[in-house]
């Protein structure tokens, strides 16, 4: 079964990083690189519907994003973020809601918060659990963090989109195709980099290999009319490549 990821941006169509990954054999990847270069700022109320209709058309159950999917809860004992951005020490934070750091966030996280919302109206819920993730028949939206993911599978972080060089970029894809193998329809670009590392655990969700992506945070929840927590999930390096990854 194949899984969507997303890199998202608000800008421009043109700056959403969209492929689609597929195990073809137990240790191949191929990934669809899917480009929307549409006019004007993206709209999730409008990529909802492309992102969900995509996911028709292909069978597609599990939708890894990269942008947060709730606000902070009262509860959490932290004061600024989730507890699944303080465990992954991420540099953006989702407080109260309304409130982020830094203040610039804000457009970009409430956009992304009104994404999820968008799409559970279609069918679609957060991921609610740890244990045995893809078994249900649910249509899952699942939190992806692409910075920590590439040091989860013990490389080398992707500089940021406006300080990567080409070179980074070919060092990035070199060293992930060398850890999992895998194809591309094209050579990706800087969204679509990120999108394929962010939406590698999305496969081992949708085979239930619960050893084969890492769930940080707490479940999602209602509180006080507004999504609170949820998890961010990470990939794994293969059994294989655990030996050797301090050539990384």
């Amino acid at each position: 079964m194949a899984v969507l990821s997303v890199d998202l941006a608000t800008r421009r169509w043109s700056d959403l990083g969209i492929v689609v990954l597929e195990r073809e054999a137990e240790a191949q990847v191929a990934c669809e690189i899917i480009p929307w270069n549409d006019v004007g700022p993206v709209e999730a109320e409008v990529l909802a519907g492309r992102l969900n209709h995509l996911c028709g058309v292909r069978g597609i159950r599990v939708m890894m994003l990269d942008g947060p999917q709730a606000w902070k809860s009262r509860s959490n004992g932290l004061e600024h973020s989730r507890m699944s951005e303080r465990q992954l020490n991420t540099a953006a934070k989702t407080g109260l809601p309304g409130i982020v750091k830094p203040r610039s966030y804000r457009r970009f996280a409430e956009f992304c918060l009104d994404l999820y919302d968008a799409l559970c109206r279609r069918g679609w819920c957060r991921l609610s659990t740890r244990e045995q993730p893809g078994a249900s028949q649910e249509r899952v939206l699942v939190e992806s963090y692409p910075f920590a993911a590439w040091k989860s599978l013990g490389l080398k972080p992707l500089p940021a989109k406006r300080r990567a060089k080409v070179s980074d970029l070919a060092e990035a894809y070199g060293a992930l195709r060398a850890l999992i193998p895998f194809t591309t329809n094209h050579p990706p670009n800087h969204d679509q980099l990120q999108a394929i590392v962010g939406g590698l655990p999305g496969l081992a969700l949708e085979e239930r290999d619960t050893a084969g992506a890492r769930i940080v945070g707490n479940p999602p929840r209602r509180e006080e009319g507004h999504w609170r927590e949820g998890f961010i999930v990470l990939p794994v390096p293969p059994k294989s490549s655990l030996r050797l990854r301090w050539l990384h």
